[in-house]
């Protein structure tokens, strides 16, 4: 009987404290038609490239570099993962144990924790194999290779789109733990290196020499998902231009790679007609005085 009597006051004691609350905290709760209000951020997709992360300059290109000038650090470094770049090339067929092989260095500087070398043994006409390999400078990785030809004939599939090279990529990026924004054109153009090309871009057409690109200058795109898709001509393929594209998600990973002939720029010259008459109608003369004088 105690306890059903003290129960009104409780719910007085409740009652009174809701009450009591001053009108800012109740106003802070609630909008005046009773509904609370939340705000809710403005979604950010996320980018690997911010834009505006390349390096200034119109012609971008990957430095190869002989063996021979290369550095004293470099060559040990070269040195010291032959044996493993042999057990890697184990698995492809490739027969780095055999042969005489030659070496020059991909100097690239979107990935400055990784060394990058491209081998090659040539014995004749339609017989000569190539792959890249990935050095980890600080350890922190492991040596991996990307096969490219072999004895004149290509690899399970091509470079350039083969899920190998994409896989090894994206290793090599996550391995690399960059203390800046990557170079989204380097990186586009490291990428080209390692599949076996020597790849030469345009960022800027040089308008002041009057003088343009014969495939259109590279771009990054940012879709509405996130991530950046990568678009550059590499003019110095041969016998023409070809156009690369990587589609990287927001994490940086490389999703998709695409490697076609590029559409060329066509441009047509207007020859001058000398002595032709000019029609149009003539525009009086305007003379501006710019120190009037006041007459009194």
């Amino acid at each position: 009987m105690v306890c059903v009597r003290l129960l009104p006051f409780a719910f007085a004691a409740c009652a009174i404290a809701v009450v009591g609350l001053p009108p800012r905290t109740v106003a802070q709760e609630a909008a005046p038609t009773g509904l609370k209000i939340k705000q809710v951020p403005a979604k950010v997709a996320p980018m690997p490239f911010p834009p505006n992360s390349e390096a200034p300059g119109r012609v971008k290109t990957v430095e190869f570099r002989p063996a021979e000038q290369m550095s004293e650090k470099d060559k040990l470094l070269e040195a010291d993962a032959e044996s493993s770049i042999q057990e890697r090339t184990r698995w492809t067929d490739i027969a780095f144990n055999e042969g005489r092989w030659n070496y020059r260095q991909l100097v690239c500087t979107a990935f400055p924790n990784h060394l990058f070398l491209q081998f090659t043994r040539n014995n004749g006409t339609g017989d000569a194999t190539m792959f890249s390999a990935s050095i980890p400078r600080n350890g922190e990785g492991r040596v991996r290779i990307v096969p490219i030809q072999r004895r004149g004939y290509s690899l399970f599939s091509p470079a350039p789109i083969n899920a190998m090279t994409i896989a090894a990529f994206n290793h090599i990026r996550a391995e690399e733990h960059p203390n800046k924004t990557p170079d989204w054109l380097m990186t586009g153009l490291c990428y080209a290196a390692l599949a076996g090309a020597h790849p030469e871009t345009v960022l800027l057409p040089d308008s002041d020499s009057g003088k343009f690109p014969a495939a259109a200058p590279a771009i990054m795109q940012i879709p509405k998902r996130g991530g950046a898709i990568i678009r550059f001509a590499d003019v110095a393929a041969s016998p023409r231009p070809m156009l690369w594209t990587l589609d990287f998600n927001g994490k940086g990973k490389l999703l998709k790679a695409s490697h076609s002939p590029a559409p060329l720029i066509t441009a047509k010259v207007v020859p001058q007609r000398i002595g032709e008459e000019v029609k149009g109608k003539p525009v009086p003369q305007t003379i501006v005085d710019l120190n009037p004088t006041q007459t009194q």
